[in-house]
């Protein structure tokens, strides 16, 4: 297996592991996300590990990449269950937690695992979508009910789900946004900037779906929402995060075959990098 750039194989001494999770059940659009794992980790290899921005070097931090965790071919339910079950234990050792995508709705196993570990955790979700339905396709658990569940079922009150960024989804959705999530619609850096001391107070979990990105720059998800960020305001946007207590990251809804040349999956391997760098040192 190709591994992250600078990832070891062993978890000793480690400060994050990264797992990928190549699940691909509930996409409603264009299917291809169990591709993105190693296609980001090879794209990674492209990647200097030296961050201009942040001026550090990813060879500076110690962290594992533990491959790829098995998805069980047609049945959802054993499959989300590997993710919660690999990810309780690896956050009650004590690592915080990188996951690729794969579709955003392995971001529920990851935080009801997450939750047990933190109950006092918020979410930053950053995304196109609302993904606030309570079903669909008649599933509650679809990739497009995703934030709803982690909502309901992760966090100790809606409110700590934080939405920044989103330009799509129903009336409904908008509706329990405003009046149950923090609900940032089109907005991202202001409003961030604005709750940052609210989220000093508690761990914090993030939630990167590529295409909070403009498909211009970001053309390999399944469900392109036109009149995105820019990868340059979303960065920003994360290095505004940078002493906040982050205990784990996703990037999620890279799908490699609807890319042009890599370029999405190269830029959530940039992404990921950012993050570990940022966040590697720890802040415990």
């Amino acid at each position: 297996m190709e591994r992250f750039i600078c990832g070891r194989r062993s978890l000793k001494d480690a400060s994050w592991v990264l797992q990928g999770i190549p699940l691909d059940m509930t996409v409603s659009r264009l299917h291809g996300t169990s591709l993105a794992p190693s296609s980001i980790r090879k794209e990674s290899r492209g990647l200097e590990s030296f961050s201009f921005n942040l001026m550090s070097d990813l060879e500076t931090l110690t962290f594992a990449d533990i491959g790829d965790l098995g998805m069980v071919p047609g049945d959802l339910g054993r499959s989300l269950e590997t993710v919660r079950y690999v990810s309780v234990g690896l956050f009650r050792r004590g690592f915080r937690v990188a996951s690729l995508g794969g579709e955003h709705l392995v971001t529920l196993p990851i935080m009801k695992a997450a939750s047990e570990v933190y109950p006092d955790i918020a979410v930053v979700h950053l995304d196109a979508h609302a993904d606030l339905r309570d079903q669909y396709h008649g599933m509650r658990e679809n990739h497009a009910t995703v934030m709803r569940r982690v909502a309901e079922e992760c966090l100790e009150c809606p409110s700590l789900l934080y939405q920044f960024g989103i330009r799509s989804g129903t009336t409904e959705e908008y509706r329990w946004g405003l009046k149950n999530t923090s609900f940032y619609p089109l907005e991202l850096t202001v409003p961030l900037l604005k709750v940052i001391p609210e989220l000093q107070q508690r761990p914090v979990y993030l939630s990167l779906d590529i295409d909070i990105i403009d498909p211009g720059e970001a053309p390999g998800t399944g469900t392109p929402e036109p009149c995105g960020l820019s990868s340059r305001e979303v960065l920003d946007a994360l290095y505004s995060m940078k002493g906040l207590d982050v205990v784990g990251f996703d990037i999620v809804e890279v799908s490699p075959p609807n890319d042009v040349n890599g370029i999405t999956s190269i830029l959530a391997a940039k992404l990921a990098r950012e993050c570990l760098i940022m966040w590697g040192g720890g802040n415990r």
